[in-house]
């Protein structure tokens, strides 16, 4: 039989002349063979080392010949890993123990003394059956990460201006390498799209896209989000579960607001850059990722290295190439394109009769400053198929609230006017402006978390 050197094999029995026997034979057919005569030990074996097959012994000198002790420790290993694949140890072939424990989660059985090359045929059909329930594992994770994208909206990049076009012409150019790669821009800029272009036109693109939104994930859940846990590791984690990075193994790493991340947590994210390997929470033995990271950030992330509250050293690392989206205001040649585009899209949706944008309305656009960028217009002209009775998008269709007027006239309305929704916009517009987009100095101003600006911008379409 053809010599494998792949698999990790643990052997739990309290023969210590039998375990030696079979290290010595499994050894030269496998990757690693460890030994153990205590059962007790076997959680901690399971936390320091991913084993493909786990061969027990069904009776130890506790239980000399019921099983039942067998029986426990089948139940802890499932419990621990419930995709273990686990062999039974035996010297008694009684058929009714047998079909009871393949029936509680066992994959097979030997029985003592075993002929060589049964055990081993036993062995390799078992490590087959591991490396199928891990890749069965990866592949419905990553069919999640990609009916996501699938169900993602407005994938296409609309856009004929001069700086889009510079994009495009920066995407194609890099979409084919696997530099890493930094999006900058504005809140509703379209970063996300920019992000998931790349990953289409990419050698990956048949891997799975995984974002990950930074400014959401609080500081305690940061390694778990990123690189997984292990059940156990803490309060909530029932079972074991992949992180994004393993998720997105062969494909694209997507990280939103990396400029949002503590300095605490960027030394963990660059030191799994660098290493190109994570460890689950719970876990001590490294796992090897292949990835193509792309960043985003509307902050000024320069800026920030000289403020020492981003690292230079991870700069380095994610910007490989650099992609700057223009503001909306700054192409003003799109926003007809990009109205039309969402008149059409939404008049589909809800079923009204909705042609195209007057030419007073259009010029009026151009001159309101939108500084919700694309995610605002979308959101105004869906709120305005909603609520027109037109088939022509008129002025007051879509700027019905005064703070859309785009001589700012907010500044000039009294507040007596304005509902609650009205103040609370203009002002988080105004600590926007007023911090360049940064989120959390935004935040601070106006006495709110991060998470819930993040909440109210969402809602506003900001």
């Amino acid at each position: 039989m053809k010599e494998q050197k792949s698999g990790k094999i643990l052997i739990i029995d309290d023969n210590e002349d039998l375990l030696k026997a079979a290290k010595i034979y499994l050894k030269r057919h496998f990757g690693q063979v460890d030994v153990e005569t205590n059962p007790g030990l076997i959680p901690i074996l399971m936390v320091n080392e991913q084993y493909d097959i786990i061969m027990l012994d069904m009776n130890f000198t506790k239980d000399v010949s019921s099983g039942q002790e067998g029986f426990y420790w089948l139940d802890r290993i499932l419990e621990i890993d419930s995709s273990a694949v686990v062999v039974l140890i035996t010297a008694y072939g009684d058929i009714n123990t047998a079909v009871k424990a393949i029936k509680e989660g066992a994959t097979d059985f030997v029985l003592k003394p075993w002929e060589n090359e049964k055990l081993l045929g036993t062995l390799n059909s078992a490590l087959k059956l591991r490396e199928s329930k891990l890749e069965v594992t990866q592949l419905k994770s990553q069919q999640q990460q990609l009916l996501q994208d699938i169900d993602s909206k407005f994938k296409d990049i609309i856009g004929q201006s001069a700086s889009m076009i510079k994009v495009f012409e920066t995407i194609e150019r890099v979409a084919k390498t696997d530099a890493n790669v930094l999006i900058l821009g504005e809140n509703g800029t379209g970063k996300e799209l920019i992000s998931r272009a790349i990953h289409r036109n990419s050698k990956r693109h048949r891997a799975p896209f995984v974002g990950v939104d930074l400014g959401a994930i609080t500081t305690t859940l940061f390694e778990s989000e990123l690189f997984g846990h292990k059940k156990g590791a803490f309060t909530d984690a029932k079972d074991d579960r992949t992180g994004r990075f393993e998720q997105a193994n062969s494909g694209t790493l997507f990280l939103d607001e990396i400029g949002n991340l503590p300095l605490a947590l960027q030394s963990k994210l660059l030191a799994a850059l660098q290493n190109r390997e994570i460890t689950r929470v719970g876990a001590n033995k490294p796992v090897s990722v292949d990835i193509r990271l792309i960043s985003a950030t509307n902050m000024p992330i320069h800026q920030m290295i000289h403020e020492n509250s981003f690292r230079q050293d991870l700069l380095y690392r994610i910007n490989t190439i650099e992609i700057t989206l223009p503001p909306l205001r700054e192409r003003l040649e799109d926003i007809p394109i990009l109205a039309n585009h969402f008149i059409e899209t939404y008049s589909k949706k809800y079923q009204k009769d909705i042609r195209k944008l007057g030419d007073g309305l259009i010029k009026r656009m151009q001159k309101y400053h939108w500084p919700g960028n694309i995610r605002e217009l979308q959101h105004s002209i869906e709120r305005a198929v909603i609520m027109t009775s037109h088939s022509i998008l008129q002025q007051e269709d879509l700027f019905v609230h005064k703070q859309l007027s785009p001589e700012k006239q907010e500044d000039l309305v009294s507040l007596e006017h304005l509902n609650i929704e009205d103040v609370e916009k203009i002002l988080i517009r105004k600590a926007l402006q007023k911090h360049n987009g940064h989120i959390t100095r935004a935040a601070e101003e106006l006495g709110l978390t991060r998470s819930s600006l993040y909440r109210r911008l969402e809602r506003y379409g900001l």
